[in-house]
């Protein structure tokens, strides 16, 4: 017998655990994996709740394997997921780009440890920023959600399979080894209440569909293998049949649809969370596990009559470029803190553009700045 697939109510969890159980309130029946720590709970939860669900579990023999098995169910009509950490991400990265030529709407849920290589398993880190945005070769745009609590994992789950569902696009839950071991409240609301996205189907005859040609928000309608549809998918540069078309103007319509279809939607796309920003001569930015420092940080500079405020990226790809843009408008400094040795600085000076100095406190040692560290650096700067 069957057993409920989302479960209601309130409980006590890890934020691994929260991720599966987002992924099931999503729709997720797919889920293909390889043990790897910190991100094993997500496995291990899932394969203890899709079988009473009727949904899928397989332990793959290695990453690639994993992502690509994926890739296929996402095909089949399945919402699909894997869960790994950098090392497997390293290892999926040419499926990867795969998925996002082939459009494939799938999730992977890295959290991240030390690196590199084999680095610190069990410790914290932000060191995949920029892998999750490059690690695929070409150009390409991805989606990432960076949580900072265990609610959030539940919630940015659920956003992150809509969000590959409306664009058909691979999307990150970018959590880190605070957030995936953290154990806090977790609300599950009722059923009827989460808003899940599917992806477009085609309203054109079979004999007419062209499984790449895009609508007006540049996605193309998704048929699935069983569906009665012809088409062919390939990492080949193709045209709207699917056919590997070798041509550069084949080339110059295809990358930048590709590309388009996230940048031009990006302000649907992109989250932040502010707090204090509105009167804040200095502007803390922080995100995921690192974030919670830096609220307790702003918190007690508030209390000693410094105006500072705290800038918290959610998506971090695309990246909230407007968002920013308004929270540091009266900011005479931004101060970036990260657990690594500099990622997202780069992409906040970029977006800055000089008009306010940035300043980065590194921290790529598997453990997070304490908040008085934080406002130490605080009243550093603003003296």
């Amino acid at each position: 017998m069957a057993s409920k697939a989302v479960l209601t109510g309130e409980m006590f969890t890890q934020g691994d655990i929260a991720a599966a159980e987002g992924a099931i309130a999503a729709g997720c029946r797919f889920f293909a994996g390889y043990p790897i720590t910190p991100a094993t709970e997500v496995a291990e939860r899932m394969a203890y709740r899709m079988p009473r669900i009727g949904g899928k579990y397989i332990q793959m023999e290695d990453e690639i394997a994993s992502c690509t098995a994926v890739v296929g169910a996402s095909y089949t009509g399945l919402k699909s997921m894997t869960a790994t950490s950098g090392p497997g991400v390293s290892l999926m990265n040419e499926t990867i780009g795969l998925a996002a030529m082939t459009e494939a709407p799938m999730v992977i849920v890295n959290v991240m440890r030390g690196g590199p290589s084999t680095g610190q398993p069990t410790e914290a880190s932000q060191g995949d920023i920029m892998q999750a945005k490059w690690g695929s070769h070409g150009d390409y745009e991805i989606i990432a959600l960076c949580p900072s609590s265990v609610q959030e994992m539940f919630d940015f789950t659920i956003q992150s399979f809509n969000l590959a569902e409306t664009y058909r696009t691979p999307v990150f839950l970018l959590a880190d080894e605070i957030v995936g071991h953290m154990y806090e409240r977790l609300v599950i609301p009722p059923e009827d209440e989460i808003v899940i996205a599917h992806r477009k189907k085609p309203t054109v005859p079979k004999e007419e569909y062209l499984p790449f040609k895009a609508d007006e928000d540049l996605v193309p309608p998704m048929a699935c293998f069983g569906e009665g549809y012809h088409f062919y998918a390939t990492g080949l540069t193709h045209d709207e049949r699917g056919y590997p078309v070798m041509t550069p103007e084949c080339q110059l319509e295809l990358i930048p649809r590709l590309c388009d279809k996230i940048r031009k939607n990006a302000d649907k796309i992109t989250q932040a969370d502010t707090y204090e920003t509105e009167d804040a001569e200095v502007l803390l930015l922080a995100y995921g596990g690192e974030a919670r420092s830096a609220m307790r940080a702003v918190k007690d500079a508030r209390a000693e009559g410094l105006k500072v405020g705290l800038f918290r990226p959610i998506t971090i790809w695309p990246f909230p470029s407007k968002q920013l843009k308004k929270a540091a408008s009266n900011a005479k400094q931004v101060i970036v803190a990260e657990l690594n040795y500099g990622q997202l600085v780069y992409e906040v000076e970029r977006h800055i553009r000089g008009e306010i100095p940035v300043h980065f406190i590194p921290r790529p040692c598997g453990v997070p700045h304490t908040p008085s560290q934080l406002l130490k650096e605080i009243r550093r700067r603003i003296q």
